[in-house]
């Protein structure tokens, strides 16, 4: 069991620094490139759930779909490449430090009251809710509307990234 904990906190440290990577890189592909690191760590979080199948959606969907999408984007449309340092930069630096400082403690706060002293443990019931089975006739019974909506959303964003590349 203590494998399992040592892994999440591996995985969690990784995806952490790598979000902060997003956030902090000056170039465009370097942040697509931290993303692709961060959507790994999610992958590898289900994988530890014992939910390969939602696991490997998160691969193929998110690393390799989204983030080609993301770059053919960045491509079509020239986007500058890197930007001036301070350029984005502003004054507000102290209060969003100060309002993230806030949400962590209160979220700790909250996480801490939820289930302190609280040992998770999985039943095979909950794996079966991660199997391809159920994922499919959840997806295609219950929530096939929002699933084509959301593929509508991203052709949309396929052919307005390239009607705006179009344009000269």
């Amino acid at each position: 069991m203590w494998e399992q904990q040592v892994a999440f906190w591996i995985i969690a440290v990784a995806m952490a620094g790598a979000a902060i990577g997003v956030v902090r890189a000056n170039n465009v592909v370097h942040a697509a490139l931290f993303l692709i690191v961060v959507f790994a760590g999610s992958a590898a979080q289900y994988i530890l759930l014992l939910a390969e199948f939602v696991a490997w959606v998160q691969v193929l969907i998110y690393i390799g779909a989204i983030i080609v999408l993301f770059l053919f984007g960045v491509m079509l449309t020239r986007a500058p490449m890197r930007e001036e340092r301070g350029k984005l930069d502003n004054s507000q630096r102290l209060a969003a430090a100060v309002v993230a400082l806030f949400l962590f403690g209160v979220l700790a706060v909250f996480l801490v009251d939820a289930f302190a002293g609280t040992e998770l443990r999985f039943r095979d019931s909950m794996v079966e809710v991660g199997s391809a089975a159920s994922v499919g006739e959840s997806i295609f019974r219950q929530f096939v509307i929002p699933f084509e909506v959301v593929s509508m959303l991203l052709l949309a964003a396929l052919v307005g990234a390239v009607a705006l590349a179009r344009r000269d």
